[in-house]
């Protein structure tokens, strides 16, 4: 039997769930569902979408008011769940939560946007700076007991140039910075960087973290569409950006090579119209083997 992993920004879960998201998670074959930008408390979340049925859930509220905010929603009730990953500025800001599964920590995170030349970007780099050593600590400590790891959200950065259609436009904002696309090449490491191996050559790289630094985790989607463009999960609600397809891949599925080399198949579930989306990222989803 395999596990069926979704991760979608839903700006705003109040918003999506009037819009859509609702019927969609109740017709998802996911097993696990990482939630970004949900904004709403737990509190302020109507009940069948704050404990949906035949789901346990997490949440991870901005201190905040109406802003960040993370939830992770299992078919199976964890075996513990964690907020915040130890640095005291982010671990109330609503950007991180992992819970326990059998064999696998999973993650929901939603890194901050930035702007360049404001205190936005500056809060991006302080974000990355700490994130980056917790991710090489946890995949070691994943490995020290045989589990896998996989964190999934949206990243906030287009790594290579094949993850946004504009990249020449946007070489100097917020996303496609080279310091914020250099940061993600430590998290995802020579595998996750090409994609020439695919999936299946991940599965010979290292059981541990470089010594270096880097995370060497693996970047699952772009593993599995070494050649593509895209796919993008993320459209401005400007001009025409969805019908033309200009758009960004800032939402990621980040594992452990382990269980990156398990993956079969991985899709972003784009709306079939600009009137059918309830958020402007979509869903992405991949499926994993045992």
């Amino acid at each position: 039997m395999g596990r069926i992993v979704t991760s979608v920004n839903v700006n705003g879960l109040r918003a999506a769930a009037k819009k859509g998201f609702v019927e969609w998670l109740a017709a998802t074959d996911a097993d696990v569902v990482c939630l970004q930008e949900v904004r709403a408390t737990p509190e302020q979340l109507p009940a069948g979408v704050r404990d949906p049925e035949g789901w346990f859930t997490a949440h991870a509220p901005a201190g905040a008011t109406g802003r960040a905010g993370v939830s992770l929603y299992t078919r199976r009730e964890p075996d513990a769940v964690r907020t915040g990953f130890g640095v005291p500025e982010f671990d109330g800001s609503g950007r991180y939560i992992e819970a326990d599964l059998p064999g696998l920590t999973v993650a929901s995170l939603y890194l901050p946007a930035g702007e360049v030349g404001t205190e936005r970007q500056d809060e991006k780099y302080r974000f990355m700076d700490a994130f980056l050593p917790y991710l090489v600590g946890l995949r070691a400590r994943a490995a020290a007991e045989g589990r896998e790891v996989l964190v999934c959200g949206d990243w906030n950065i287009a790594h290579r140039e094949a993850d946004l259609k504009n990249w020449r436009g946007n070489r100097k904002n917020s996303g496609f910075l080279p310091e914020e696309r250099e940061w993600l090449s430590k998290v995802i490491g020579a595998e996750g960087t090409e994609g020439a191996e695919g999936a299946e050559g991940a599965e010979g790289a290292a059981d541990a973290p470089g010594a270096d630094g880097t995370a060497e985790y693996v970047d699952v989607v772009r593993a599995l569409h070494p050649d593509q463009e895209g796919p993008y999960s993320w459209w401005s609600y400007r001009g025409r950006a969805f019908d033309n397809d200009t758009g960004w891949r800032i939402d990621y599925q980040i594992a452990t090579p382990g269980l990156a080399a398990r993956a079969r198949k991985a899709y972003v579930e784009r709306a079939a119209t600009h009137a059918e989306r309830w958020s402007d990222h979509a869903p992405v989803t991949v499926d994993y083997d045992h």
